[in-house]
Order: structure tokens, then C-alpha cells, then sequence
């Protein structure tokens, strides 16, 4: 006769009591009082039959859960596999909370792993003063917490949200480590039970993660509720990353190359090395169709070093072909500039290719810049611009980056972004607002390069006020290396490469 789920739950449960240590406790006493009631017979009974008692108790979950995970794991799953049964019966609900810290990797860099810890333990014990005493908080392996919320007679979205904000406003208070104030953030992401469609405490979990990870995505502290859609769609990101890992394997992810053109002479004054994915199905992909799967993940690195090889690889083919390009420029994410081992590795790479430092060029997003305060970030890039590497500062007026930020990375030159180019041969404001930006990196020193260029009254007018490179389709579409190489050739006979000045403004 086989037993009902519920029964077989209160065996397991009661199993797994027998391995606390509350009960441990009690063995001694177990054994004495064996001996002292049936003697010789009983111990032996006991000495054989407790192991073998240990032994099925095991964990609550089947012993690949926790093997696979961790016990922290099998024990959220756990509790919700208990709880979730008698939701429906009580008329009460639960829901499962993951709490990631925002850009852990800054904290680790910074202060060092003893701070991080310390930082951690701080953060945990907030988190408990948030919640009620009957609500399981998890510390999880990767550094995030998992909230499982005791039963509740009402909860919904608007509550959790609430709830979520409090969590946030709990975590970003300082903490103290020694004379440092240090300040922390954290996205949440939560699903309410019965949301997914397995009611499982795996399946709950799962959901509440989806929308964790969808909420770093958005972050700094964001929140967000989990949705069916974010599982298709987190599905569909988890797909494509196999399928890149193997493209960059078999050398389908290559670079393409957009020339820069200096406004003062029409000479090529650089090449920047774009990332395009030369799919065997699906034809050639533009970076957005690829790119937002790999951020965040272990491939970030991988690409860039395939890019890396590609950009030096054209530059030494272009010098022993006679083709002189001063520069190739390599976009660096956030993670490789972390990498404390990031200048000897380009040191190395240039030495392998016997190009000079000077000849590659470091690009860097404003964003990246205004919101580190990554110590590491600092130093490598500060070794590269020591290096002799030129540091491009990209996308230029999106971020909040400030003029000591600027001077203090060692900034060669900003990269004005599309948004203030576009139509700006018509547009009085956005001739303003580049005009601005072109006298701000005189007065630092600094050379400008204006991105998004589509038409020769851009560039003409791009010109008039002072900024010293273009780059964008009206120029150049990015391209395969046999076909930059061509291009280059053909630039360099032509003789009409300087636009004239005037072209039609508005007055």
C-alpha cells in the first residue's frame, strides 16, 4: 500500500530531526538507558540500528539536490516543499525572495575578502531585523540571500514591493569597517507561490532567482516580480550563451572595423574593432543581437580577448601591407578592467604582435567610469595610459562622469555620443550642447571624437565646431578585415576627403 505525499513528508521531516543536534545530544543517555533496561541485547540493537537510522534520514530532499547545490540550498527547497502543501487548505500565501548586492565584485576588489565578509554578516543581520521571526533567511554561496516568507493571511504584489523596498532601505545603510564607511546596494527579485506552474519549492525558488537576475540587470536597486515571460526569455539568454561560447570557439564572433577620420586633414586617424557574429544560419549579426547574453557572464572575457587578437592582428596585416593606421581602438568591459593581470596581458599581446602600446587604444564607457570607485579599475587603467595605450572615453554625455573622474583615469579623449550628433547640422540645441563638450576637452587637454556621424552636413558641421574626429555610416559601415583593408587603400587615392565647411545650419 503506498503512502500519501503528506505522510511521506512527515516521515522525512521527522527523519531529519533525528540528525539536529538537539538529539545528538540526547545519545549518551539513549545508550546508558538501552543498557540499563535490556542489557547486552538492546546496546546491540542500538549500536546497530541508530547508523542505520542516520543513514536514512539523510536530507529532507534527495541526496543529488544537496550534493548538486549545497545543504543552505536543499533547505530553502525544503521548507518551501513543506509550507507549500497547506497554502491552499489554510487560505494563506508565501513567497521566495533572492536579494543579489549589486557589483560584489567592487566590494571584493576594494576592501579585500574579510570585508566583504564582514560586510555580508552586517547586511544578513539587517535583513533578519526586516522580517518576521517565523521568515527563513538563506545566506547563498554566490553572495545573494534567499528570503522564504512564512505563511501570511494576505500577500500581494503591492505588498511585496513594500516589503522589498524596506529590505533595500535596511541594506544601504553604511557600514562601519574601521575608519571606512563603506555603502552597498542590492536589487531583489520575488515570486508569490502558485505563480510558476510546477507548485514546487524548486520551481518557486527558480522564479524568485529569474527575477533576481532580471533586476541586476536593472540595477542598481531595482525590483522586480517574476514573470512566465522572464522564464522564456531567461531560457532564450541561457541558449544563446551556449551557442556563443561555441561560435567563439570555432571563431564565428570576429572583429569588424569602422574607420575614424580626422576632421583637420581626411586622413584615417584610427579603426575601431567591432564585435559582429558571423552565424551559419542566421547570417551576419549586429552586437545587440548577441552582446546583452554575455554581459555579466564568464564569456565577457573571452570575448575580449578574441577582439584583442583580431584588432592587432589587422594592425600588424595593415603595417606590412604599407597601410599605415595610427590606432585600433578595443572596447574593455567593466569585469576585464577589474582583472588585476589586464596590463601584462596587453603588454604582453602587443609585444607578441611588436606593436607599441601607443598604437592601441583602450575604449571605456562614461558609465563605467562615473560609477566605479574600483581601486583596481583605477590602477590598470592608470598602467595602461602609463603604458603609453590611449584611453577613449565612450559614449560621451550619458553618464555622469566628472572632470575630476576624467583626470583622474587618465583620460586621452572623449568619445561625444550619437544622441548629441544626430541632426546636429540642423539643430541648434545639439550644436550647443557639442560645442560645449568640444571647449570642455580643450580646457583638459583632451582630443574629441564624435560617434554616429550619417551624413556629410554632420561631419561638415561636426567640423565647424572644433571636433577633431568622425566616425559612423556616413563615413564607413563597419567591416570584415579584407574589406577595411580595401577601403583603406581606396581612402587613402582619394582627394576630396576633407568636407567643405557650411554646409546648412540653422541660424
Amino acid at each position: 500500500m503506498s503512502r500519501s505525499p503528506s505522510a511521506v513528508q512527515r516521515l522525512m521531516r521527522l527523519l531529519a530531526w533525528v540528525r539536529r543536534p538537539e538529539f545528538l545530544v540526547f545519545l549518551p543517555a539513549i545508550t546508558l538507558a538501552g543498557f540499563w533496561m535490556g542489557g547486552e541485547r538492546v546496546l546491540l540493537l542500538l549500536a546497530v540500528g541508530l547508523p542505520l537510522l542516520f543513514s536514512l534520514s539523510g536530507p529532507s530532499l534527495p541526496a543529488t539536490a544537496e550534493g548538486r547545490e549545497g545543504p543552505v540550498l536543499a533547505r530553502v527547497i525544503g521548507t518551501l516543499d513543506a509550507i507549500l502543501p497547506g497554502l491552499a487548505a489554510s487560505g494563506r500565501a508565501t513567497a521566495c525572495l533572492v536579494i543579489r548586492f549589486d557589483d560584489p565584485g567592487d566590494l571584493l576588489d576594494r576592501h579585500g575578502r574579510a570585508a566583504q565578509a564582514e560586510v555580508l554578516a552586517r547586511c544578513e543581520d539587517r535583513i533578519r531585523g526586516a522580517l518576521r521571526m517565523g521568515d527563513l533567511v538563506a545566506p547563498m554561496q554566490d553572495g545573494s540571500f534567499t528570503v522564504v516568507l512564512a505563511p501570511v493571511r494576505r500577500l500581494d504584489l503591492e505588498t511585496l514591493v513594500q516589503m522589498c523596498a524596506r529590505l533595500q532601505e535596511a541594506i544601504t545603510a553604511p557600514v562601519s569597517l574601521g575608519a571606512a564607511q563603506v555603502y552597498v546596494t542590492a536589487s531583489l527579485g520575488f515570486c508569490i507561490a502558485g505563480r510558476p506552474a510546477e507548485p514546487t519549492g524548486a520551481a518557486l525558488l527558480d522564479a524568485a532567482q529569474v527575477a533576481a537576475d532580471e533586476a541586476a540587470r536593472h540595477g542598481p536597486g531595482a525590483i522586480r516580480a517574476w514573470s512566465a515571460e522572464m522564464s522564456r526569455k531567461q531560457a532564450a539568454r541561457d541558449a544563446i550563451r551556449d551557442q556563443i561560447e561555441a561560435a567563439l570557439e570555432d571563431g564565428q564572433i570576429r572583429a569588424h572595423f569602422q574607420p575614424q577620420i580626422s576632421t583637420d586633414t581626411g586622413e584615417i586617424s584610427g579603426m575601431e574593432a567591432l564585435a559582429r557574429w558571423h552565424h551559419p544560419d542566421r547570417g551576419c549579426l549586429a552586437p545587440s543581437e548577441f552582446l546583452p547574453a554575455v554581459e555579466g557572464s564568464d564569456l565577457t572575457e573571452r570575448l575580449g580577448e578574441v577582439m584583442l587578437f583580431h584588432a592587432l592582428t589587422a594592425l600588424a596585416d595593415w603595417d606590412r601591407k604599407g597601410l599605415r593606421v595610427p590606432t585600433v581602438s578595443v572596447n574593455f568591459a567593466a569585469s576585464e578592467l577589474r582583472n588585476p593581470r589586464l596590463p601584462d596581458r596587453l603588454k604582453w599581446e602587443l609585444d607578441r604582435f611588436d606593436l607599441t602600446p601607443d598604437r592601441l587604444t583602450v575604449e571605456i564607457l562614461e558609465t563605467v567610469i562615473a560609477s566605479s570607485g574600483n581601486d583596481m579599475v583605477v590602477s590598470n587603467i592608470a598602467a595602461l595610459a602609463a603604458m603609453g595605450c590611449g584611453i577613449d572615453l565612450d559614449d560621451f554625455g550619458t553618464g555622469h562622469a566628472s572632470i575630476t573622474t576624467i583626470r583622474r583615469f587618465a583620460v586621452r579623449r572623449l568619445k561625444i555620443d550619437r544622441s548629441f550628433v544626430t541632426r546636429v547640422d540642423q539643430d541648434r540645441e545639439q550644436q550647443k550642447m557639442v560645442s560645449a563638450i568640444v571647449s570642455l576637452a580643450e580646457r583638459l587637454g583632451l582630443e574629441t571624437l564624435a560617434e554616429g556621424v550619417e551624413t556629410p552636413a554632420e561631419h561638415a558641421m561636426l567640423s565647424q565646431l572644433g571636433c577633431g574626429h568622425v566616425q559612423g555610416y556616413g563615413l564607413a559601415r563597419p567591416m570584415p578585415l579584407e574589406e577595411a583593408t580595401d577601403w583603406i587603400a581606396r581612402h587613402r587615392a582619394r582627394r576630396d576627403r576633407i568636407p567643405s565647411i557650411g554646409a546648412r545650419t540653422t541660424r
